[in-house]
């Protein structure tokens, strides 16, 4: 169960580092600049998530997390570079993915520090969020999930989801597959990809 969350949780952080990397290049940000907003928006919110939860952030404690956000800026840039006709609809998509995968891990580390229901959405929500909202100040912008949108509550209803299909005890990894997929579509549709 643990390779599980680590993966999902590796592939919403190389997903939030693309979009903070896509970010900065908007802003004209140096290649520093660049990989260190997608470094923070990758793994900015899980590291509140776990000071929240009274852990050591695992996005400290493992390398894996930040040669991840690196990954992201370098794939950003080559991608920009290439001038890649669909690399808005690119970002949307890896972001509206990363929201949910954030969700899920989120709310799933919230169940196993035996927290209450509404932490456990707060816990998934804030995790899916703040990396946004850190992206966002940095970029000196007011945080976009707190003013356009359905982002935040796509969330807010997958760590209910989260909750909902926990209770029917489903196995670990259908339960933050299913949680992911909800987010991503709730918040694809809101945004008219799909």
């Amino acid at each position: 169960m643990e390779f599980t969350i680590m993966l999902i949780d590796l592939l919403g952080t190389f997903a939030f580092a693309v979009t903070g990397a896509s970010k900065a290049i908007t802003h004209k940000l140096n290649v520093v600049g660049v990989t260190f907003l997608a470094i923070m928006t990758g793994i900015g919110g899980g590291i509140t998530r776990d000071v929240l939860l009274g852990v050591t952030p695992l996005a400290l404690e493992k390398p894996q997390y930040i040669i991840t956000c690196i990954v992201g800026a370098v794939s950003t840039l080559v991608f920009k570079a290439m001038q890649y006709k669909k690399y808005r609809l690119t970002i949307m998509v890896l972001d509206t993915l990363g929201l949910g995968f954030f969700t899920a891990v989120g709310a799933q580390k919230a169940y196993l520090a035996d927290t209450n229901c509404l932490t456990i959405v707060l816990m998934g929500t804030t995790t899916a969020v703040f990396g946004g909202v850190i992206r966002d100040v940095l970029a000196n912008e007011v945080p976009s999930a707190l003013k356009t949108g359905f982002y935040a509550g796509a969330s807010i209803i997958g760590g209910f989801v989260y909750i909902a299909l926990n209770s029917l005890l489903l196995p670990h990894t259908p339960l933050l597959l299913i949680t992911t997929a909800v987010v991503f579509v709730l918040h694809l549709k809101w945004i008219k990809i799909v």
